[in-house]
């Protein structure tokens, strides 16, 4: 092939299409804005990660990838017996790899999932002053997940912790912009998403429903990484159309934002609900989806 450059600008581009194109291509991994106009490379490599025999790509969207480890192969001999039984019942460690450089507005993670970064990585806390700390301080404290959560902006690489919970990714242009999360739920998400605490519609939803007072709820346009106990294949997708939905037990792990959610009697009447054994149920109502886990919540 013969490149022929036609002027001084066309000659610094022929010479770096030369130098990129010859280079492996693991090392060719990305270049910020800035980079690109030097025409300066950032390299690095990682092998046995992704290309290992063992590990495979359960699911990709976005700037997200979540792996699963097939075996364990650094079990000790007196544990191998739980670990074979374990492995056949599908638990395995499952981990999540983020390309920041597809990330709309950087990555943000719930405190203490990082477990290592490569390339142009860089983190903050996303503080963006004392009003924004206390808030985000008081919605921690009435959700129950981290108050500050570090965002991770750049172009290279982030690695999250193993986990052996189920990863769900989940694009909020399916739930309408908006989904109201179960405690525990979070991992990770677009930084360009907004996260604020719902609270239930009614006292009676808190005390009787299991489902706590307030929720973490996200909003926005954006890619989110959920942390389930039950795996994607087993869980119940409803959608309403200004409909009802009545759930015995805690098995809603997430819902729309449109959706109001209440506690009520299962029957007309106590003598009813009394009689059919239900008592009191979560109910959803209005137009948008809930997910369901197969049981309720600290039995699976």
């Amino acid at each position: 092939m013969v490149l022929v450059a036609k002027n001084r600008t066309h000659i610094a581009s022929v010479a770096f299409y030369i130098k990129s194109s010859f280079l492996p291509r693991a090392f060719r991994h990305a270049m910020n804005s800035d980079q690109k106009s030097k025409g300066e490379m950032e390299m690095y490599q990682i092998s046995n990660f992704i290309d290992n025999d063992d590990i495979t790509t359960l699911a990709s969207l976005g700037a997200f990838t979540v792996l699963e480890y097939q075996r364990d192969l650094s079990v000790m001999p007196q544990d191998a017996q739980i670990a074979y039984f374990a492995n056949a019942m599908n638990v395995r460690k499952r981990q999540v790899v983020c390309d920041l450089s597809k990330a709309n507005g950087g990555i943000t993670l719930q405190a203490g999932a990082m477990q290592w970064t490569v390339g142009n990585v860089n983190a903050t806390t996303g503080i963006k002053g004392v009003g924004d700390l206390l808030g985000k301080a008081m919605r921690g404290k009435v959700t129950g997940e981290s108050a500050i959560k570090p965002e991770y902006t750049g172009n290279g690489t982030l690695v999250l912790e193993p986990t052996y919970h189920h990863i769900l990714l989940v694009d909020l242009q399916d739930w309408n912009g908006s989904i109201v999360l179960d405690d525990g739920l979070f991992l990770a998400c677009e930084s360009t998403l907004k996260h604020k605490a719902v609270m239930r519609s009614n006292f009676s939803s808190a005390v009787a429903g299991g489902e706590g007072l307030f929720n973490l709820g996200v909003s926005g346009s954006g890619i989110l990484c959920l942390e389930s106990v039950c795996p994607r294949e087993e869980l119940v997708e409803i959608t309403l159309q200004d409909d009802i939905l009545k759930v015995d037990g805690n098995m809603a792990i997430a819902w729309s934002g449109s959706l109001n959610f209440t506690v009520e009697r299962s029957g007309k009447s106590l003598m009813g609900s009394a009689v059919s054994g239900e008592g009191l149920v979560n109910v959803f109502r209005g137009t948008g989806k809930v997910l369901l886990a197969p049981v309720a919540q600290g039995i699976a």
